[in-house]
């Protein structure tokens, strides 16, 4: 490919070098990079790209982009300017994904792109929609918490949304698969590090806006707006579809230029819903009037499986195909998952690890007891993360629970009896007394099923569908169904 074609998609630039270049790839890994790529420096608050300009410059790199300011080594430059090209940008994240979507042909314009942001939700929103589709004879794609799918083709995923570079990737290769649509989960993480900068959406969803991520975001306003570029940045064809039983729906849509439909199922809106009955077994519910049966359980599921439904009719499906194919679809891994073994004891496994999530686990499973019947929650919280939310989850259980186990989570490299002192100090003294601290998390779940009898329901949260346990850097086995499956059998 061409230089001068693909930089003459960045509006501001200021080249150094000479433009009539081929250009074999796109890396943003120094690591990475080989004779004739163009190499982007990207600014990072644990790694500066900036500092590897002089290292792929020696390695023949065809060119580089890097940021406006954040260059020191100017020397670089001028010696190697006859024949390296260098782009200056003031937003090197920002090119980047504007030059990768131009790199691999502009593939999120070749199929229709939907993405889901919010606290909770985007994943089994974006899951229930991409089998919703597929099952209605439309091949998709995915890109998700759980796992990317191309087509046919699975991708384990470690990101809820990937770089910049692995998703024109995966997205180029729908194209060549076929896929006419993508879902795809859009964290807060993403938006503000412009990892879908250059992608084209021809729809946003905003689930719900809840405590999380302050650790990176430093306050919920800064992680509000955040939420809220993403729908600024909506092109005018798109549509933008938020919850307004969430009070900050409708602040999402205030700059938008975007066609605007909203969901509630508390209120007037364009899509509304009502739980008619439910059990264990799933609820009945009114969408839009119409009657419709879901396996899925929980209030939380009603706004998921409305939002699919909304956002499947403003993609021109039919009201009727749409809920009988919903009616079909069952729950997504390791959310509100039901675990069963050769006990008469029921557990479930969520991926709750915001307080708002837990509660909502906690509500739906309460509401569900038969007289006399226990719940048990085993809960942690994960470390290098938000530290302002752990007393907030020890007061969730402790609310909900008749039983609580705090545990550990992911510690990844804090000490986990720190995390759960702070779970702790969210509690009164005499609360403390009652709850469990079982560092060891498989001692935890296996206390709470010997605790359990047979009768207590237990909610094992936080974790989820992840198959590891992060200590210390190294992602050991560690499955929360797997292990419930083999303790209920023997009890």
């Amino acid at each position: 490919m061409k230089l001068n074609l693909l930089i003459q998609t960045l509006k501001e630039k200021n080249v150094i070098g000479p433009e009539e270049v081929r250009i074999n790839d796109i890396c943003q890994d120094s690591r990475q990079v080989r004779e004739g790529d163009l190499f982007a420096a990207l600014p990072g608050t644990k790694t500066d790209g900036h500092l590897f300009v002089r290292e792929v410059v020696e390695k023949k790199a065809a060119a580089v982009l890097f940021q406006k300011g954040c260059l020191e080594d100017w020397e670089v430059v001028d010696e190697y300017k006859e024949t390296t090209t260098f782009i200056e940008v003031p937003n090197a994240a920002q090119a980047l994904g504007i030059l990768v979507h131009a790199r691999y042909g502009h593939p999120s314009e070749k199929l229709t792109l939907i993405g889901i942001t919010g606290t909770n939700g985007k994943t089994t929103a974006a899951t229930l929609l991409h089998r919703l589709f597929n099952k209605m004879g439309y091949k998709s794609g995915l890109l998700s918490t759980i796992a990317n799918y191309v087509g046919e083709e699975t991708e384990p995923a470690s990101l809820t949304t990937p770089d910049i570079l692995t998703t024109n990737r995966l997205l180029s290769n729908m194209v060549e698969q076929g896929c006419v649509y993508c879902f795809m989960e859009v964290s807060s993480h993403a938006i503000d590090q412009q990892r879908v900068a250059g992608l084209h959406f021809a729809g946003g969803i905003f689930t719900n806006l809840t405590h999380d991520h302050l650790d990176y975001h430093q306050t919920f306003a800064a992680y509000r707006d955040t939420k809220k570029s993403f729908f600024d940045a909506l092109p005018t064809r798109a549509f933008a579809l938020v919850n307004t039983d969430d009070r900050n729906g409708n602040v999402m849509t205030q700059n938008t230029r975007s066609r605007i439909y909203t969901y509630a199922c508390r209120r007037k809106a364009d899509f509304t819903a009502r739980i008619l009955e439910h059990s264990a077994d799933g609820m009945e519910l009114m969408i839009n009037g119409i009657h419709v049966w879901s396996p899925l359980i929980g209030v939380h599921n009603m706004y998921n499986l409305l939002s699919v439904y909304a956002c499947a009719r403003l993609l021109d499906q039919p009201a009727e195909e749409i809920l009988r194919v919903l009616s079909s679809l069952t729950t997504v891994s390791g959310r509100m998952e039901y675990v069963r073994g050769g006990k008469n004891l029921t557990a479930v496994v969520d991926y709750a690890h915001t307080p708002d999530a837990l509660q909502n686990a906690l509500i739906t499973l309460r509401d569900l007891l038969i007289p006399g019947q226990q719940l048990i929650c085993v809960v942690g919280c994960g470390g290098n993360r938000d530290t302002t939310k752990r007393p907030l989850m020890a007061q969730v259980a402790d609310k909900y629970a008749d039983v609580c186990v705090f545990t550990s989570d992911n510690p990844r490299f804090e000490d986990p009896e720190i995390i759960l002192d702070h779970m702790f100090a969210g509690l009164s003294p005499e609360r403390q007394n009652k709850c469990l601290r079982i560092t060891d998390r498989f001692q935890a779940i296996k206390t709470a099923v010997k605790l359990a009898g047979n009768e207590a329901l237990i909610l094992v949260a936080g974790k989820g569908h992840e198959t590891y346990q992060d200590i210390k850097g190294v992602k050991k086995h560690f499955d929360d169904k797997e292990i419930l499956t083999e303790l209920l059998k023997t009890g």
